[in-house]
């Protein structure tokens, strides 16, 4: 299906009329007679073709004068898989967007940290979207308020100001315009809402229960296993059937627990600061790669009959990324040419010298990631590895410190990736495994991995890195996801959910 102004009409239709999730994100349909908008899976009875409207986004529909259904919820179903496949502007901005830039800079630092001016970003924006870039960050504003509003006992008040409200009477409008109800009023509905298993409050000052959703399928091993496998002490850990680990914040920190659940990912969060929660949970999105398209992503796989089979095994695999690409590249960096184990050790050490300590009431996590600029006033001559490879670290904290290695949700993939082969100490493996992991390239891959490698020649695949490159050609743009069914071929720990 195509997105931006040039929706196919048609097969939007067809998605309604079958209440089909797989297209929820991906559009939304508004309803001339009734002017609600929906997601196309909403359960009630499809309206008569002509009497649907379609719009890219949320905020599109909202600007057209349409207000969300109660039934359906289209403001919470998962992101527009667009955002994570491609690199160009309008993705890169709506990963800013999703990420709180707007709200804490307002459109011009959203502009800047694409390289563009704020009218062409606004041009864009309008063109494939529908919205400015102030009506999706509003629109993103008003799922968060209703977030609070049905989950918290906080005073209207506060909730305006943690959603990134300017003032209450922006928040009561706004609320009122895209719910069609009063702040109040949403909050009167959360009995039922909960019933029908919408996040809870937990009763301790900062923490929220919430469930992230995504699309099916979703297989939990390798995602959840490598996390696991790979957690480094004081920052990760598994615990009681959750992953959990620290998170460095705009206005705080917080913890996270995230749990696969068979229709969602049952998200716990402990915030310092409730401003947070929009970038958390978006955060938490991104690491868990749940905006992913595996219909498409398995589709394209499928299509090689000697991938076929390990994708019909276990579909809807997804890349295990990050919620802070500094840190993925550091530890990168610290694992070249060591055992996982050996990589955790080596970082685990870097955390209890210069991470920041934080209480953690529910579990083990004691710290979290030193910063890069931390990590920059950093002793080389205290770094337990070879002289090359301090050489690589201190020039990779050196950049992130300073800013002229930026590997944010803004990123240009290609030109990122380009200006991390430049660093010494820096090669291929290295550069698209943080690509792959950190930037969120859908397309990476790794063709000198010693375990793709491994995997190659159990399949009777040429296994040198341009044998694997010519033959992974079919799989654009789709790599990455290939990288993990390769992987699973191995009987490693980060293929496994752990017990």
């Amino acid at each position: 299906m195509q997105t931006g102004t040039h929706l196919d009409r048609e097969h939007c239709v067809r998605a309604v009329q079958s209440k089909d999730a797989r297209f929820d994100g991906w559009f939304f349909t508004a309803v001339l007679t009734t002017r609600i908008y929906c997601r196309p899976s909403c359960p009630v009875v499809p309206p008569k073709p002509r009497n649907m409207t379609f719009y890219p986004s949320a905020a599109a529909c909202q600007q057209a004068g349409f207000r969300a259904c109660k039934r359906c919820r289209p403001d919470t179903s998962p992101g527009s898989p667009e955002w994570n496949r491609r690199a160009d502007l309008v993705a890169r901005a709506m990963r800013l967007i999703a990420d709180g830039v707007v709200d804490r800079e307002g459109v011009p630092g959203l502009a800047a940290r694409l390289g563009y001016s704020a009218r062409q970003v606004e041009r864009q924006l309008l063109a494939e979207l529908g919205a400015g870039p102030l009506a999706l960050a509003r629109a993103q504003r008003a799922q968060t308020a209703r977030l609070l509003v049905e989950t918290t006992p906080l005073p209207m008040s506060e909730i305006a100001f943690a959603a990134g409200f300017a003032s209450i009477r922006a928040f009561n409008d706004t609320v009122r315009e895209v719910f069609a109800l009063s702040p109040s009023e949403l909050r009167a509905r959360v009995p039922r809402s909960r019933a029908a298993g919408t996040p809870e409050f937990s009763g301790t000052p900062g923490t929220l229960t919430l469930r992230l959703p995504f699309r099916a399928p979703l297989n939990p091993d390798n995602l959840f296993g490598h996390l696991a496998a790979t957690a480094v002490p004081g920052v990760e850990e598994w615990r009681d059937g959750a992953y959990r680990r620290t998170l460095r914040l705009p206005y705080g920190h917080g913890i996270v627990a995230l749990a696969p659940r068979p229709d969602h990912i049952a998200c716990r969060l402990a915030l310092s600061d409730l401003r947070d929660l929009t970038v958390a949970t978006s955060r938490c999105r991104r690491l868990l790669d749940l905006d992913a398209d595996p219909v498409a992503v398995d589709g394209r796989l499928r299509a090689d009959p000697v991938l076929a089979p390990l994708v019909d095994r276990a579909p809807g695999r997804r890349v295990p990324r990050t919620v802070d690409e500094a840190e993925f590249a550091v530890r990168a960096v610290l694992g070249q040419q060591v055992s996982t184990a050996a990589a955790r050790t080596h970082a685990a050490r870097l955390v209890a010298a210069h991470g920041k300590p934080l209480d953690d009431p529910e579990g083990g996590l004691t710290h979290l990631f030193p910063a890069p600029e931390a990590l920059a006033a950093v002793d080389p001559a205290s770094l337990a590895m070879p002289r090359t490879r301090r050489t690589t670290f201190t020039t990779l904290v050196g950049a992130l410190a300073d800013g002229r290695l930026r590997l944010g949700v803004e990123a240009d993939w290609a030109e990122t990736r380009a200006r991390l082969l430049d660093l010494p100490g820096f090669g291929p493996w290295t550069a698209d495994v943080i690509a792959m992991r950190a930037l969120g390239d859908p397309d990476a891959f790794l063709a000198t991995d010693l375990g793709v490698r491994r995997a190659a020649r159990e399949l009777s695949l040429a296994a040198t890195p341009g044998a694997l490159t010519a033959r992974a050609e079919a799989w654009r743009p789709w790599r990455a996801y290939a990288v993990q069914y390769l992987w699973a071929t191995d009987g490693h720990p980060i293929n496994f959910l752990p017990a």
